[in-house]
């Protein structure tokens, strides 16, 4: 399945969060302006998210009032508290934002804000729009196939650690990481700075092999945490030890026999973006 909490727009990865008790979904303010003002650097965007708050607050708009924080991944795997907005008010904040975008993204939210309530009543709706949209961004079905596969692996791990005693958010991200670092030989910000990614998904940018052994390390993760019954954080990091090392091993293996390196720096970023971020 699909990662639930980015939404794609364009080239945009866009963070959000769905309340259950409010029934709406809550987007990233940063993520919003970042597509009005065409500006992928965060920082920038972040920057502008700054000045047109405090200009609204002194032409005494309550919508800045009225905003909430949510913890949301960031680039770097953590979770902070990030200004976000419901579709109602996300309406109201474009008005302010002078950009050719603005209609496009109105129309996208008034789409995805409320695709929740359609995939409630109809699962397979969520892996149908995935798919759509890895086939629209020029993905080969073998891949698609593999992603989805991965997704689902990772969901089982996840749901073992939301049922024994791992806290959602930053332990999430410190579990992820270190199962990543045994595989992969490398942090899951690293890999992504070798790819020249950004905001951008990390597994969405992944080659065939390295989606295999990512989901063949989380699925080792997994296994070895029913089998002792790992509780907690520290109990979980032992079990991502061991199965990040599990998938090491196979991958050490395989480059030796291939004689080809299984990380490597190739994206699946269109050529224009390559070119902002300075990739070839």
């Amino acid at each position: 399945m699909e990662d639930k909490t980015l939404a794609v727009f364009e080239t945009f990865n866009i963070r959000r969060r769905y309340d259950e008790k409010a029934g709406k979904w809550y987007f990233s303010i940063i993520d919003i302006i970042a597509v009005l003002t065409a500006q992928p650097d965060y920082k920038k965007s972040r920057n502008y998210w700054k000045w047109l708050k405090d200009k609204l607050k002194e032409e005494g708009s309550e919508l800045v009032s009225n905003t909430n924080q949510l913890k949301l991944q960031a680039a770097d795997g953590k979770f902070y508290n990030t200004d976000v907005a419901d579709v109602e008010q996300l309406l109201r904040l474009i008005q302010s934002v002078p950009s050719p975008k603005a209609e496009p993204i109105k129309q996208w939210l008034a789409k995805v804000g409320y695709e929740r309530l359609e995939e409630t009543a109809n699962p397979e709706m969520s892996l149908n729009r995935a798919r759509a949209n890895w086939q629209a961004h020029g993905r080969s079905q073998k891949w698609i196939q593999q992603r989805m596969t991965g997704q689902e692996t990772r969901n089982k791990l996840t749901d073992y650690w939301q049922t024994h005693g791992v806290k959602e958010s930053n332990e999430f991200a410190v579990l992820t990481d270190i199962i990543h670092k045994e595989w992969a030989g490398l942090s899951v910000k690293k890999h992504k700075t070798l790819k020249g990614l950004k905001t951008q998904n990390l597994r969405d940018h992944m080659s065939e092999a390295e989606l295999i052994f990512t989901a063949l390390a989380e699925l080792s993760t997994r296994q070895i945490a029913e089998t002792v019954q790992a509780e907690g954080l520290y109990e979980n990091k032992e079990a991502g030890k061991r199965g990040g090392q599990l998938a090491k091993r196979a991958r050490l293996q395989l480059e030796e026999e291939t004689g080809k390196k299984v990380i490597t720096g190739k994206n699946f970023l269109p050529a224009a973006e390559k070119k902002k971020l300075g990739n070839k």
